[in-house]
């Protein structure tokens, strides 16, 4: 978020395609002149119900963001918004400087968005390859007429489309599970193979929807690692929306909490849980007992002794 400078450090890409660790040094941006999104005033209207009004957030290259509210707040619908599944009723999303105005999901993926969701969505019948290299398939310059006809280009955007698969779940160490059929992989596997199978369209911005869902404590700890990594290596804004606060307060730089689709409060993570209003609408609110009064303590002296009454 604009009040958060991410870390800046050296970006080794491959400049063609997904990147990937190289030799290859890439100047970074400066993010303090144009955030990765820009939300200005966005809101949308379902009906008569403002399911968002007013939001407003900004995010920096390389920054991890975290969106966290009550459910039912709004934070899917915000990443439907960014990602063009609805279109905003008013306001502005603007990417690397861009304004997403009438795209639609495959061009807000192509302009750089990539997103998981609350459920696993994985080709679940496919192979852990097949499921990454659909990620790639706008990257790969290859018509229909070429996989027709086997031509030599067709060939060489296959072997191309393999070598990248493999890079790809090599960084996050599932290279060796490639041929496995995704439905068959443990749970964590397969949220991290949704990860893998969104970085194969090589975004600017990758939104995590609560990823952490259903996993457990060993799971949820592997996930941390992959986030850090993901920012390092490959330099994108990651931006998650999460329920687990421990996820959330040790990872990310910035935070927004929305509730009732409004952003309540931004800050740090310590900001975010010393800030009052966070705490009585979503982390909780401690219920102070009333101050005893005189004439409770006076209705304990006369009352019987263990609730046994004179007879």
């Amino acid at each position: 978020m604009s009040e958060f400078e991410p870390r800046v450090k050296e970006r080794r890409i491959d400049t063609k395609m997904v990147p990937l660790p190289s030799d290859v040094i890439v100047p970074e941006r400066d993010v303090s002149e144009t955030p990765v999104l820009e939300c200005r005033h966005l809101g949308i209207d379902f009906g008569g119900l403002r399911a968002v009004q007013d939001f407003n957030l900004t995010v920096g290259h390389t920054e991890i963001a975290g969106l966290i509210g009550p459910n039912g707040a709004g934070k899917t619908t915000v990443f439907n918004l960014l990602t063009k599944v609805y279109q905003p009723t008013r306001g502005i999303i603007m990417l690397d400087g861009n304004d997403t105005a009438g795209m639609s999901v495959p061009k807000v993926n192509q302009a750089g968005v990539a997103r998981t969701f609350q459920n696993i969505r994985l080709f679940s019948r496919l192979s852990v390859e097949d499921n990454v290299r659909i990620g790639l398939h706008n990257q790969i310059k290859c018509s229909m007429f070429d996989g027709i006809l086997r031509t030599p280009r067709y060939f060489k955007s296959e072997k191309e489309m393999h070598e990248r698969s493999l890079a790809l779940l090599d960084v996050f160490d599932m290279a060796d599970q490639a041929n496995e059929v995704s439905g068959s992989l443990p749970y964590g596997a397969q949220r991290r193979l949704e990860i893998v199978r969104a970085l194969a369209t090589n975004p600017k911005l990758l939104l995590l929807d609560e990823p952490a869902a259903g996993m457990n404590p060993s799971e949820t700890s592997d996930l941390m690692d992959n986030i850090l990594k993901i920012r390092d290596k490959f330099q994108i804004a990651v931006m998650l929306i999460e329920h687990d606060m421990d996820l959330v307060m040790g990872i990310c730089e910035g935070i927004a909490v929305l509730n009732y689709g409004k952003i309540i409060a931004k800050g740090t993570p310590e900001e975010i849980q010393n800030n009052p209003e966070v705490i009585e609408a979503y982390l909780g609110k401690q219920v102070e007992k009333p101050a005893r009064t005189q004439a409770d303590e006076a209705a304990e002296a006369v009352a019987p002794a263990d609730g046994q009454g004179e007879e």
